[in-house]
């Protein structure tokens, strides 16, 4: 498995960075992981959109999918021009009225998530778990051949956090705060508490996405690492993770 860091800032881009996006390579499987702002752009620099066999949705916030609808436009015309081959699968939930916006004509098809289910591509099988934000949100686990990649998607301390991250090789957690904004911002994690999270989780690998635009980011990782003694890194754009 190979994830590669797309877009790692929360709410808007900085400038050449994106929001929440993060391309997922498993065997001959190209699955992208949230669409924020901006993705597209950098995520051509990595893959032929046209590669794109599915997009996972974790919620609703434009954060997380505003390239959607533009993603589905290339889709549609590169359906047309005959570099596409197949429609692209878009999953996420249903308990928002977006949803019945992700099927675009017969080139993007959506399939709503339950999350009691795994979802399966080729070796790699992805469970869900809800987790505590201001809007239903799905933090993932990642599963390829015994390894796993956990993704905390948007969310506050919640027992469900642990459970996606519990033994995880790698833990990509959203890191939104400073320690001494813990708890000022709803729906959200403090360095330190990532730190905790990752911890009791016993994961080997933290890397923090989800930054503030403000702020020294080397006092997350540090903040972090008060609670943490592995090792933690933040997200970047080009970001390389294997397992």
């Amino acid at each position: 498995m190979k994830i590669t860091v797309i877009g790692y800032r929360g709410s808007f881009p900085g400038k050449n960075e994106a929001t929440s996006g993060y391309l997922v390579q498993s065997g001959d499987k190209n699955l992208l992981i949230d669409c924020g702002s901006a993705v597209l752009s950098q995520l051509s620099n990595y893959i032929d959109l046209n590669m794109i066999d599915a997009v996972i949705l974790s919620h609703y916030h434009a954060d997380h999918i505003s390239d959607i609808y533009c993603l589905q436009y290339q889709t549609a015309a590169a359906y047309k021009l005959g570099m596409r081959k197949k429609p692209l699968e878009i999953y996420a939930h249903n308990l928002d009225k977006k949803f019945n916006n992700l099927t675009y004509k017969n080139f993007c098809i959506a399939h709503p998530i339950d999350p009691d289910a795994k979802l399966s591509f080729g070796d790699l099988n992805i469970a869900f778990q809800w987790m505590n934000h201001g809007a239903p949100c799905l933090g993932m686990r990642l599963e390829e051949k015994g390894r796993v990649f956990a993704y905390s998607a948007d969310t506050e301390w919640c027992e469900r956090v642990l459970e996606i991250s519990q033994n995880a090789d790698i833990f990509l957690c959203e890191c939104s705060l400073f320690n001494r904004q813990t708890g000022q911002l709803k729906g959200h994690l403090s360095a330190g508490e990532v730190g905790k999270i990752a911890v009791n989780s016993n994961v080997k690998k933290l890397v923090l996405t989800h930054l503030p635009q403000y702020g020294d980011l080397n006092e997350l990782v540090k903040e972090a690492k008060e609670q943490f003694s592995g090792e933690v890194i933040k997200a970047r754009v080009g970001l390389v993770l294997e397992l």
